[in-house]
């Protein structure tokens, strides 16, 4: 399959830089429609998540820089900025890694289960927004099944680590009890809605929905438990919160260092624990300036938990193995179904001289030609039809030196067999 994978990630560049080329799903449906025009592209799909954005393009022999700079211009960066975080894959190496990228071995915490959603997401607006073919279909498909595999079949999901139990466990070394705390969640999505369940889980019974759309929150905050409120709100919230953890789809930051500020004076500088887990971020970098601030960035908790992974490695091998050989298995499977493909070609093409040819054969029969003049000539135009095209590619090629299509063609027609039988 001739896919070309163009992106950056957490491996490759900083949440400064990454934020600055996410995309949110409402610039989703212009950005796919602008690429494949710009570039020509027959089918793409753009995955934009907190880690990474990648375009997966089918078909892109010469579109690599023309993608790079689109995405630059897109973004209205300077593509000297991307230049030294961009990775591109191609051919065996594009179709491992978007595997390997859906069971969770690249992501920022290993084996996290999330990524899975995320992709699904990223194909389906592909498919919605008619960006999406026959070949990429294949392969998401194929890719969700290998995930599913991995999570069934290794220690990949056990123990399950994300950012959102990690930022609950975060809060938990901080204060005596977590239990006491008050909880002030920002945004009303996945993310937010994980928090919200780990949190509860550890006994936190004060939580604090705020989102943009007031119905989302109070949808969020029924199924468990909680107060719903909207963003203008946060500042009245905010000096009653121990926990703030923030995860909206906006692009500009929702909380600024001068609100956190007059909160804390009016908690007489009563610590508060913050995690920004969106990107671009929520949070003012600025804020974890303040005294009294414990600030967290979706790269914070890399560092943090990535010391307790051993378990999980043992499994991404096995993982990792199951991969390798599914590649294999889907490139078999695409060099399959070109055979066939070619197969029907040349059995239509050929089918066609014989249908012009019996016709020809008998017209003369009706005419009362003579059935063995008829059967001779018929015999003669079809060995002389089928064979004139290859004798012509033969010659060429003989005369080009190269023998491996001389080689092909006695292998195929088993030529190097003087004394072969020709009865069937």
């Amino acid at each position: 399959m001739d896919l070309l994978i163009v992106g950056i990630n957490h491996h490759t560049a900083p949440i400064a830089l990454r934020e600055k080329i996410a995309f949110t799903s409402s610039q989703l449906a212009h950005a796919l429609t602008a690429l494949k025009a710009r570039a020509g592209l027959q089918e793409l799909a753009i995955l934009s998540t907190c880690n990474r954005t990648e375009i997966y393009a089918v078909h892109a022999y010469n579109a690599p820089e023309t993608i790079i700079h689109w995405l630059a211009d897109y973004h209205q960066l300077p593509a000297e900025m991307l230049k030294d975080s961009i990775y591109t894959y191609w051919g065996h190496s594009s179709i491992k890694h978007i595997m390997r990228v859906a069971a969770g071995l690249d992501s920022m915490i290993l084996g996290e289960p999330q990524i899975l959603g995320q992709m699904k997401d990223c194909f389906n607006h592909a498919q919605d927004h008619q960006v999406m073919g026959a070949e990429l279909n294949r392969l998401c498909q194929n890719t969700y099944h290998v995930a599913k595999h991995i999570r069934s079949t290794t220690a990949i999901g056990q123990n399950p680590t994300s950012v959102a139990s990690t930022s609950v466990v975060l809060a938990a070394q901080l204060f005596a009890d977590i239990a006491d705390c008050n909880a002030l969640l920002i945004g009303a999505g996945e993310t937010i809605g994980l928090v919200a369940r780990h949190l509860k889980n550890a006994g936190v019974k004060k939580l604090v929905i705020a989102n943009r759309t007031l119905p989302n929150a109070q949808q969020l905050a029924t199924e468990l438990s909680a107060t719903a409120t909207d963003l203008t709100d946060i500042p009245a919230q905010l000096a009653h919160a121990d926990i703030v953890i923030s995860a909206t789809a906006s692009e500009t930051p929702v909380l600024v260092k001068s609100t956190v500020e007059n909160a804390l004076k009016s908690r007489r500088h009563k610590p508060i624990f913050m995690v920004d887990l969106a990107v671009p971020r929520d949070i003012e970098p600025e804020v974890d300036e303040l005294s009294d601030i414990y600030l967290y960035s979706v790269d914070d908790l890399q560092k943090i938990i990535s010391a307790n992974l051993s378990s999980r490695q043992e499994a991404a091998l096995e993982a990792e193995a199951i991969i390798e050989q599914a590649v294999k298995d889907f490139q078999h499977q695409h060099k399959s179904r070109q055979a066939v493909d070619m197969l029907k070609r040349f059995r239509q093409r050929h089918e066609n001289i014989k249908s012009v040819e019996l016709s020809k054969a008998l017209q003369r029969l009706n005419k009362g030609d003579a059935p063995a003049d008829v059967l001779t000539s018929l015999a003669n135009q079809l060995t002389n039809k089928i064979i004139h095209t290859p004798s012509i590619q033969l010659k060429q090629a003989s005369a080009e030196g190269r023998e491996d299509m001389l080689t092909a063609v006695e292998d195929l027609f088993q030529l190097g067999d003087d004394d072969q039988s020709l009865d069937t």
